[in-house]
């Protein structure tokens, strides 16, 4: 038997973001429709997702963030994804001498080869929110 020369257990860490600021609604609750992409897993290994953060991009109205797992094909499908988590986002008030809060899902979780995480917001906000996922890639 040939030794394991990639064994599975070697993380490589990986942060990834959102392209732009989520500010749009999507109310569908199957993953479909506009979604900001945060995380892809490595294409042979698969990855690992230790927590999403959520920061406001300045003043925000109250919404709900939805996460959803996706296995890596055409998110139009409603059957490649599926509604993970969900996280309150609290209104948020722009300040020059206070700092606005981050949210934060604790996932830990791994993740097969080229799924994805996205993500989407229930209500149209202002500003926006940057999402960050912290892990690795396998």
């Amino acid at each position: 038997m040939p030794a394991n020369t990639n064994p599975i257990y070697t993380l490589a860490p990986d942060i990834e973001w959102g392209a732009y600021a989520l500010s749009a609604a999507n109310t569908t609750k199957s993953g479909t429709g506009t979604v900001l992409t945060v995380f892809t897993a490595d294409a042979t290994n698969g990855g690992y997702v230790n927590k999403i953060r959520f920061r406001a991009a300045g003043t925000n109205v109250a919404t709900v963030a939805r996460v959803f797992i996706n296995n890596g094909q055409t998110n139009s499908v409603s059957a490649n994804n599926i509604l993970f988590d969900e996280l309150t986002l609290p209104a948020t008030t722009l300040s020059e001498t206070a700092q606005l809060t981050n949210q934060e899902i604790v996932w830990n979780l791994a993740l097969p080869a080229a799924y994805n995480i996205n993500v989407t917001i229930g209500t149209s906000v202002a500003a926006g929110y940057y999402v960050t996922v912290i892990g690795g890639r396998y």
